[in-house]
């Protein structure tokens, strides 16, 4: 059996710009980067500023298990299913971090017959934009200590300093960090924090911002400290955000690559969503609209995360419907979640599906809860029963939404013909799309709205520091309470306790702490025991990846 990168070497790649041609894209509104990469310019958006919006498919999926749901591999082939079909589609992804892809999880382009190539770039520097983020962050942290130790002329409490450093790669040692030791003229000493690239504001500024005025001042709105007297210092006080501007003003252009059977497919940004908003770029998304009939794009990790914040956040900020929603499921991972173990996953197992399918049911309420129709993807595998296929097909009917058996990953474009058929007459249906809450609520009521209707928990506990911190914003300026909220949580279980599988009930989500996200508009509410900087496994997929004399790559999923 061929390997994904096996698969994706074989394909055979057009160049950019004839891919480009397919979706009305000129020459000189692409900027290349070698034969097979590109950035779209903002001249087509300003030439095509009034040409209508395509309609806007969201891919999510179920609590991811270790049995993979396939979600953007679902994503990628029902890109090119549509276009078997005769559909004008565009497939909007993320950008891999170098952090799963070094780590446990792999990259972010898909799988078998339905990948975004080239793979081994994509997955790997790209086209420079996390490079960029990283630099512009640890500007701003650079920024800061420097104003430290030049007589610190804003009274920079060091002890309420809220801006971290970030590099993307999984190094728990940078966790907790401290710096400034040594001489006098090596700095302050203090103690400092490192995130993932993808987990910092100027990740989820850069994929929020309309353009680049707005990038500056959402930058400029960076909340980075208090002084000693307690009042709030933004990046725009260090006069930081015009430099930070100037080295995102390339990155914050969306990138054009193509699928193995050459559809076009737009990657920007790259969010995680157990830490952070989880969706490509705002830019991406709508330049994506006005290219295509169909723009098929995804959310990270399952419903209650990806899909929530997608449309909670990316929706309300950048004025967004949906036409219809994909959910990812696998009779595999519903049976994992009925308490099989991996290695028995491939055995009939009837009672453990029935057990584990509460999962995906809790998945279609909460989206339905959105009012939007509702199309389940379940991704086959040869172990799969007729019995077990027969229950989630029926489970699906039951609750009156359409169920197609994909196989994208074994056929490409050809094995989601059904789902594309599906999703092409789901689009068709109404949709009153609605938030799962209002600007104007509290902080505190936002959280419980969420907590309640998406993840199913009886309350929401506040930890002290969560307590002062709402109380701190809510002081801060009355503009800030009406932002939505980013909750942080494991994305392996509806709860914040990532053992609690299938559909917990009778718990309460616990909040530790709250962070205000003033450049990117939204509040991060840190539940549970969740990390803004993974660790990397004993047995890393960094130890697999190699390359040869020629160049390339081996190992890479």
């Amino acid at each position: 059996m061929k390997t994904d990168i096996q698969i994706a070497q074989e394909a055979k790649m057009l160049h950019i710009t004839e891919i480009a041609k397919k979706i009305d894209l000129r020459d000189d509104e692409l900027e290349l980067y070698g034969k097979y990469k590109a950035k779209i310019t903002d001249d087509f958006l300003n030439r095509m500023a009034d040409k209508p919006n395509g309609k806007l498919i969201l891919v999510t999926a179920i609590n991811p298990t270790p049995a993979g749901e396939g979600k953007t591999t679902t994503t990628v082939g029902l890109g090119m299913a549509m276009d078997k079909i005769g559909k004008n589609a565009i497939i909007a992804l993320r950008e891999p971090s170098l952090g799963p892809v070094f780590g446990v999880k792999g990259g972010a382009a898909g799988g078998g017959y339905a990948q975004v190539v080239p793979m081994e770039d994509i997955n790997l520097h790209f086209t420079g934009d996390f490079h960029a983020i990283t630099a512009a962050n640890n500007l701003l942290c650079a920024i800061i200590d420097n104003h430290l130790q030049q007589g610190n002329e804003l009274r920079i409490d060091q002890r309420r300093i809220l801006f971290s450093r970030v590099t993307d790669t999984n190094d728990r040692a940078l966790r907790n960090i401290t710096v400034g030791l040594g001489s006098k003229a090596d700095g302050i000493p203090r103690q400092d924090h490192f995130m993932i690239t993808v987990a910092s504001e100027v990740m989820a500024i850069l994929c929020l911002a309309a353009d680049l005025d707005d990038l500056k001042e959402r930058l400029g709105n960076i909340l980075v400290a208090y002084t000693y007297d307690g009042k709030p210092v933004f990046c725009r006080d260090l006069n930081a955000n015009g430099a930070m501007t100037a080295l995102l003003k390339d990155a914050l252009k969306p990138n054009l690559v193509q699928t193995i059977e050459n559809t076009p497919a737009i990657i920007h940004g790259g969010p995680f969503a157990n830490i952070a908003h989880g969706c490509n770029s705002v830019r991406a998304t709508k330049l994506a609209l006005k290219l295509a009939d169909y723009t098929i794009t995804e959310a990270g990790f399952g419903a209650d995360l990806g899909a929530e914040k997608f449309l909670d956040i990316k929706c309300r900020v950048a004025g967004l419907k949906p036409d219809c929603v994909v959910l990812v499921a696998t009779v595999r991972a519903l049976k994992y979640n009925g308490g099989v173990k991996k290695e028995d996953l491939k055995e009939e197992n009837l009672d453990a599906l029935k057990r584990g399918a509460v999962n995906l049911e809790a998945h279609i309420e909460n989206l339905q809860k959105y009012k939007l129709p509702v199309v389940v993807a379940l991704n086959r595998f040869e172990s799969d029963s007729d019995a077990e296929l027969a229950y989630i097909t029926q489970l699906c009917a039951d609750r009156g939404v359409e169920l197609a058996l994909s196989e994208v990953f074994a056929k490409g474009g050809d094995g989601g013909i059904d789902l594309a058929h599906k999703v092409v007459a789901a689009c068709e249906m109404p949709a009153d799309f609605t938030f799962m809450y209002t600007d104007d609520m509290s902080i505190k009521d936002k959280i419980r709205a969420v907590a309640s209707k998406i993840y199913g928990a009886d309350d929401v506990n506040f930890e002290a520091a969560a307590d002062k911190a709402i109380a701190d914003i809510e002081a801060l300026d009355p503009k800030y309470t009406k932002f939505p909220i980013c909750v942080a949580k494991t994305q392996y279980s509806l709860s914040d306790n990532a053992a609690l599988l299938g559909r917990p009930s009778g718990f309460k989500l616990n909040v530790r702490e709250v962070k205000l996200s003033a450049g990117a508009g939204f509040i991060v509410v840190l539940t549970g025991a969740i990390m803004t900087m993974p660790g990397l496994p004993k047995k890393p997929a960094a130890f697999s990846i190699d390359v040869d004399n020629n160049g390339n790559i081996t190992g890479l999923f």
